[in-house]
């Protein structure tokens, strides 16, 4: 009896365990479910806080075209035939935005904002990466103020000699619009806003679009620019909110890679890169 009873005990633990291992799995099948629910759920019906602007560049194909005067089949047919005879974009515009080196930051005048011996070695080692990509540039920009210009004068050394380069004053440094939170100096009332941001939308205007249609082939074009800049041409580019530009951190010689797809979608495809530099070059104030 004793051995019996013994066995009893075992057998109704081991049927204890089982039964509660199983009211287990039951529960939390059962919440698994519910959690796949819930997820499924939420990304079947989610609808984004912001929609995506395709005409954003006043390139999409169907901005272009005679809008329909009625929704009749025959006229939606016609619509639907101007709109595939319409010239679309074809090849990718690449945007290469670079900021210029180290600088002098007591000189009092932008032609005495010179680059220091550091801002030197990190243009130079700039131009060797963008060097090193292998790729056909088509153009160099470079702002008119002189930390740019140097910059831009080291890095076309790496770079074929036939290299275009232009000067733009749209792309020097500024304030482009008031930034959210404040922060510092960068006071909505400010009037530097007032002087800089149309400068500064301007620019944006000029260099991002998507291809024309007469453009077959990839292009890659470098702006040396400024920091400022670069965070508002990110943010606009990519339809975040403008006034978080300045949560953005770049460093001296970093590279930003933005391409313009021909359906207009943009790609970041590198932020802030200076992993061409070794620590001890790499600074950003």
């Amino acid at each position: 009896m004793a051995s019996f009873s013994r066995f009893n005990k075992i057998a109704l633990l081991s049927l204890g365990a089982v039964g509660g291992g199983l009211a287990y799995y039951h529960v939390n099948s059962g919440r698994n479910e519910r959690k796949f629910d819930v997820h499924n759920s939420w990304t079947t019906n989610f609808t984004p806080s912001v929609k995506w602007e395709k005409n954003w560049d006043h390139r999409e194909p169907e901005s272009i075209v005679k809008p329909k005067k009625n929704d009749k089949p025959e006229e939606e047919n016609r619509y639907n035939e101007q709109i595939e005879k319409a010239k679309k974009s074809k090849a990718v515009r690449h945007l290469f935005l670079i900021r210029h080196g180290q600088y002098n930051i007591e000189g009092v005048t932008d032609k005495e904002r010179t680059l220091t011996d550091l801002g030197r070695t990190q243009a130079d080692l700039t131009g060797q990466r963008l060097a090193c990509l292998d790729i056909k540039w088509d153009l160099l920009v470079q702002s008119t103020m002189t930390r740019a210009q140097e910059t831009a004068a080291i890095i076309a050394k790496h770079l074929d000699k036939n290299l275009e380069i232009k000067d733009c004053q749209l792309i020097e440094e500024g304030a482009p619009i008031p930034p959210e939170p404040p922060v510092g100096h960068w006071r909505p009332e400010a009037k530097q806003f007032f002087q800089d941001s149309a400068r500064i939308e301007a620019a944006f205007r000029r260099y991002f679009y998507r291809a024309p249609p007469e453009q077959t082939n990839d292009t890659y074009t470098i702006l040396v620019c400024h920091a400022n800049v670069i965070r508002y041409f990110v943010c606009k580019a990519l339809q975040f909110p403008p006034e978080g530009w300045l949560r953005i951190s770049l460093n001296h010689g970093s590279i930003t890679w933005v391409s313009i797809l021909p359906n207009g979608n943009v790609v970041l495809r590198v932020l802030g890169d200076t992993g061409h530099m070794e620590p001890k070059y790499i600074t950003s104030r």
